[in-house]
């Protein structure tokens, strides 16, 4: 369930990028001057969809296209950190579920607010966002409360695969609708997506279970497996949250880092991939859709394979930590590299997909690698750290796509890509390396139950969150 919630949420992100092309009138639009790429001795229009694409019925500018689109990512960002600190007062189910809710229902309401106006379709976008910020900070939260730790990468992977196979079914299903849909083509996509969604969040609502112990039919062995491996013998409790000790905390940064560094390269390639696949490689509208999904493909595909590699290798008495660091260097450097190979090789365009296609794979293995190290270094905050990770990194993403359009505003040549790629690649290159040097996968003072102050405690022993009498040992 968690891994079609996620799926269902980058399917709501990523569904107006490719709705817009078909909600906007191109032809009205100005066209800009012909431009050489002397590297490649090419001449194209710098919107050379224009001539292919069928007229929609909004006149937007690319200045109204952007703030439409990143409207949905601001309210995104404002709700991580206050459901993360919810989540872990109140629990996560409810918050994801009826958050995801609200996003699909919104999803309705987008064609009419579209034909109202921009600021009513910019509102609708802002909500969906504001419904969809709890997914991440929930779900590990979730994950902390069900999956052992030797089960964390495969079954982290699994779920936050969700995010690529969601993309990869949105880009071509939303091109799809969007020619042959009903209801006017566009109008479909939200329609059709918004009902998923609603009928995913109701059964996940009935269906799914807070934790272990609210679940009414799970077998008591594997009830108790679960509970001592995730919380261990002082059962779970639920302090205040150590503040001064997480933000003191080298591992925490070393996760922060990592995912400020992986959301500013991945946004970049999210984001622009499908225009430099335009401009610069000179795939028509058809051959982009299905090209700009190919990564994502090969990324979710991979993701999965690291997962068994790096849970292999601590069940083969590899440490979690060193199992961390080797997954994530591949999973950072590899874009890395692939990016600076590509920023060279625009004048032979499959070459560069298969550069593109293989960097955005490996990217996969990240998800073995810093993104579940929350869930090993603190699994009782684990939904908090989450929260502030992702919304800093998600800030750091919003920047990747002004960098590039500073960048090739006026002159989107293969020279000018260049150096969006290099930039892209020096940051995964930079904070992979800091990850590489202080991440930890141990579970850190703060988190340790008996480190808290006891609320009840007699001769040695403390209680568990049933009340039972356990030995102070760990």
């Amino acid at each position: 369930m968690l891994f079609l919630g996620m799926a269902n949420a980058y399917i709501m992100r990523t569904n107006m990028s490719v709705a817009i092309v078909a909600m906007v009138n191109q032809s009205a639009l100005p066209v800009d001057p012909l431009i050489v790429d002397d590297e490649c001795e090419t001449y194209y229009f710098k919107n050379d969809t224009q001539s292919s694409s069928t007229d929609g019925e909004f006149i937007w500018n690319t200045k109204e296209q952007s703030y439409i689109l990143s409207s949905f990512f601001y309210g995104y960002v404002i709700t991580q950190i206050p459901f993360g600190i919810l989540a872990k007062k109140y629990g996560a189910k409810y918050f994801l579920g009826l958050g995801m809710l609200i996003n699909s229902v919104f999803a309705f309401l987008v064609p009419i607010a579209a034909r109202a106006g921009q600021a009513e379709l910019i509102f609708i976008r802002f909500i969906q966002g504001l419904g969809e910020g709890p997914i991440v900070p929930c779900t590990h939260a979730m994950l902390a409360k069900w999956i052992p730790p030797s089960e964390r990468s495969r079954m982290g992977a699994f779920v936050y695969a969700g995010a690529q196979f969601g993309t990869v079914i949105s880009y071509p299903l939303s091109g799809i609708l969007s020619a042959y849909g009903f209801s006017g083509g566009w109008p479909s996509i939200f329609y059709v997506f918004g009902l998923i969604g609603t009928i995913w969040s109701i059964a996940f609502l009935f269906l799914v279970y807070e934790d272990p112990e609210a679940h009414p039919s799970i077998a008591e062995v594997e009830r108790k497996y679960i509970m001592s491996s995730v919380w261990g013998a002082a059962g779970v409790s639920s302090p205040p949250v150590p503040w001064k000790s997480i933000v003191t905390s080298a591992p925490f940064w070393a996760i922060l880092i990592a995912h400020m560094g992986q959301n500013y390269g991945y946004e970049t390639l999210m984001t622009e991939l499908p225009t430099f696949m335009k401009q610069v490689l000179h795939f028509n509208i058809q051959e982009n859709g299905v090209l700009s999904a190919l990564p994502y493909l090969a990324m979710w595909v991979f993701s999965m394979v690291a997962s068994f590699i790096a849970d292999f290798l601590i069940s083969d008495s590899f440490s979690i930590t060193k199992s961390r660091k080797l997954v994530n260097c591949i999973g950072q450097y590899g874009p890395a590299i692939a990016l600076i190979f590509a920023s060279y090789t625009g004048c032979s365009p499959y070459l560069t997909v298969f550069i593109l296609t293989t960097g955005v794979g490996l990217n996969g293995a990240i998800y073995s690698g810093f993104k579940v190290n929350h869930l090993d270094i603190s699994p009782r905050f684990a939904g908090i750290l989450m929260s502030f990770t992702n919304c800093l990194a998600n800030l750091a993403g919003l920047l990747a796509p002004l960098v590039a359009g500073h960048i090739i505003n006026g002159k989107p040549t293969q020279a000018a890509w260049r150096w969006v790629f290099l930039i892209s690649s020096g940051v995964y290159i930079v904070c992979a390396t800091v990850y590489l040097i202080f991440a930890s996968s141990e579970r850190q003072p703060w988190d340790n139950p008996y480190n808290d102050k006891p609320k009840h405690q007699k001769n040695g022993t403390s209680t568990n969150k049933k009340g039972e009498d356990v030995e102070d040992t760990l």
